[in-house]
C-alpha cells in the first residue's frame, strides 16, 4: 500500500550559508559553514538527515596574472579559459538537523585536504587573496508530522542550494591549523624509496634539503 504525504505539512524549505569559520580541535583541516534554515510553508520539522554538495564556481571570479600562471596545470592558458574554466566538485558533506518551527542555524562540518591529486585542492592553493565562489547543493531527509499526527518523510527539492563567497584567508586559517608552513605530497612507494635512497647517498639532512639538491640540479 502506497503513503500518499500529506502535502499540506509538507515543511518547504529556504536555505542560505551566511558565513565561515574554523573548526578548531578538528582531526583534519575543517571548516564550518554557518548555514541558516528558513520553513517558508508547511508544518515544523521535526529533524533533517542533510546533505550537502559543496562546488567552486570557478568562473565566477577574477584572476590576475600570477594567479593564472599558478593554474595552468587545471585549465591550461588564458585563451584557453573560456572552454576549460569550469566549475569544480570540491567535496561532500553531511549533518543531521534537529526540529524547528521557523528557522534555525546549524554548522555544517566540510573537510578539506592538501592532497594535490585532488583537483580542488590545486585551485585552492593557487588563490591569494579574495573569496572562493561556492555554490552549495543541498538534499536529503526531512522529517514532519503529518495533520493526523503521523510521521512522514520527504525529500529535499532539487533546486535547493545556496552560493556564498568563502574568503580565501579562512582556508588559509584551517589549513595551518593542522599543517602550519608545510604542504605534504603523497608519493607512491617505489618514488619514496628511491628519494630517500638519494637523500641517505648524498647524506642529506632534511627531505626540504633533498628535494632542493633535485631541484637545484634539475636548473643546472
Amino acid at each position: 500500500m502506497s503513503v500518499v504525504a500529506d502535502t499540506r505539512a509538507v515543511p518547504q524549505l529556504a536555505v542560505a550559508v551566511e558565513g565561515a569559520a574554523v573548526q578548531e580541535l578538528a582531526a583534519v583541516p575543517t571548516l564550518r559553514l554557518s548555514v541558516r534554515i528558513e520553513r517558508t510553508g508547511g508544518g515544523p520539522v521535526r529533524a533533517i538527515a542533510l546533505q550537502a554538495q559543496v562546488r567552486i564556481a570557478a568562473p565566477r571570479r577574477g584572476y590576475d596574472a600570477p594567479t593564472q600562471a599558478r593554474l595552468k596545470e587545471l585549465f591550461g592558458t588564458p585563451d584557453q579559459w573560456g572552454r576549460s574554466l569550469q566549475s569544480l566538485l570540491w567535496t561532500n558533506a553531511t549533518v543531521m538537523v534537529g526540529p524547528f518551527d521557523d528557522a534555525t542555524t546549524i554548522a555544517l562540518p566540510v573537510p578539506c585536504t592538501y592532497d594535490f591529486d585532488v583537483t580542488a585542492a590545486k585551485y585552492l592553493h593557487a588563490l591569494r587573496g579574495g573569496d572562493i565562489p561556492l555554490d552549495v547543493l543541498f538534499s536529503g531527509t526531512v522529517f514532519s508530522r503529518a495533520s493526523d499526527g503521523h510521521l512522514q518523510v520527504t525529500q529535499i527539492a532539487s533546486d535547493c542550494e545556496a552560493s556564498f563567497g568563502l574568503p580565501v584567508r579562512v582556508w588559509s586559517e584551517a589549513m595551518e591549523c593542522s599543517f602550519g608552513d608545510r604542504i605534504w605530497l603523497r608519493l607512491s612507494q617505489d618514488a619514496f624509496d628511491r628519494l630517500y635512497a638519494y637523500r641517505a647517498r648524498h647524506v642529506l639532512g632534511t627531505w626540504e634539503q633533498t628535494v632542493d639538491a633535485l631541484l637545484a640540479k634539475a636548473d643546472a
